[in-house]
């Protein structure tokens, strides 16, 4: 059945019947919810069915329980699309990708609906269930890292009856059709490792936070990057935020090294750990960039360091938007090729790098 064949049958029905539920005639038409709600939106913008939460009704019928039940309103119909944001508690990364969010939504007229990640899958879920029970036309969510089981969540995940788009999240393979945008923090690591690389430095030290979802990619970028410049890669350092006693002795080890000579260079993530750094080896008489040369991962404070940090950034806000437009395409068509889309960071140059003035700005 053509597109305009399948809305008009689907007028017609609601005509016949006064109202229809959107998961009834999904089943009945045998397509997805996803396509019955998008035509019963695109009905409802020619004037012909009422959008109602979780279906539609005929004019005749909207307009004959309004004469009747005047004290009881119907459930109001929105202008425009509904989107649910879900988002991990705390945190300075986040907070960009939400404002990303925010600038698209009000472009667009889009109304978004924010929940905060839960601590477990089943929290999560419950997140899920009530806004789309609150009616929200398509999900964007960036989930706590670390969801367990694994498997489990992706199953769940490719299960939801409505568009979703993972937010700054990469999913498996067992995901379904969610459409994800996200920044490509390999390729943002290999900025780093090259641009010190270019200074000089034979050998490049990696500090990450063990917790962050984004280490990962980003040991596998420094990885590629030493391996495809002949560098030996290492030494690295674990920062677990959970651990003070842990935390103290990768800042420790560093230093030794760099007293020893032994490292010369660094890629820190992130910018607070990159900030205590510089103070710690202030404070044992080493001088940044002359005895350590340093690029952080994040760049939400690293300018306003002691000495200004060289810093890789990630694309926060355009992560944000994008994900928006995807899920304003999905709705508008459903059929589309699903997307994944991986936005490149820069590197913005400044003195903890030891980079000339010269070289200074973004690449």
């Amino acid at each position: 059945m053509l597109t305009e064949e399948r809305r008009e049958a689907l007028r017609r029905l609601v005509e016949r019947r006064g109202s229809i539920k959107v998961k009834d005639v999904a089943e009945e038409m045998g397509v997805s919810a996803v396509t019955v709600r998008q035509d019963v939106r695109e009905l409802a913008g020619r004037g012909l069915v009422v959008r109602v939460h979780g279906g539609a009704m005929s004019p005749t019928a909207a307009e004959a329980a309004d004469v009747a039940a005047p004290a009881v309103p119907r459930p109001v119909t929105r202008q425009g699309d509904a989107f649910g944001l879900i988002v991990p508690p705390g945190g300075y990364y986040y907070p960009e990708i939400i404002r990303g969010v925010q600038d698209a939504a009000r472009t667009h007229g889009v109304r978004v609906v924010l929940a905060v990640s839960g601590e477990t899958l089943a929290d999560n879920q419950e997140q899920v269930r009530r806004l789309i029970a609150a009616g929200v036309d398509g999900l964007l969510l960036m989930p706590r890292a670390g969801l367990e089981p694994v498997d489990l969540a992706e199953e769940w995940l490719a299960g939801l009856e409505i568009p979703v788009v993972l937010v700054d999240r990469r999913a498996g393979t067992q995901a379904g059709r969610l459409e994800q945008v996200a920044s490509d923090h390999a390729h943002g690591a290999g900025l780093a490792v090259r641009h010190l690389a270019g200074l000089g430095h034979e050998r490049i030290a990696l500090t990450a936070r063990v917790e962050s979802p984004n280490t990962p990619l980003i040991r596998e970028g420094y990885a590629a990057a030493c391996q495809a410049l002949g560098l030996v890669a290492g030494p690295e350092f674990g920062i677990d935020p959970t651990d003070t006693h842990a935390s103290a002795e990768w800042f420790e080890g560093l230093a030794r090294a760099v007293e020893a000579g032994e490292v010369r260079a660094a890629l820190v993530h992130n910018d607070l750990d990159a900030v205590a750094l510089v103070g710690l080896l202030q404070a044992r008489g080493l001088r940044v960039p002359e005895d350590l040369a340093i690029v952080t991962y994040d760049d939400e404070v690293a300018e306003l360091s002691d000495v200004p940090l060289t810093a890789v950034a990630p694309p926060k806000r355009a992560v944000g938007e994008w994900a928006v437009d995807l899920m304003r395409r999905r709705l508008a068509d459903p059929t589309a090729p699903l997307a994944e889309l991986l936005l490149r960071p820069e590197l913005r140059v400044r003195d903890s790098s030891g980079a000339s003035s010269a070289v200074g700005g973004r690449v």
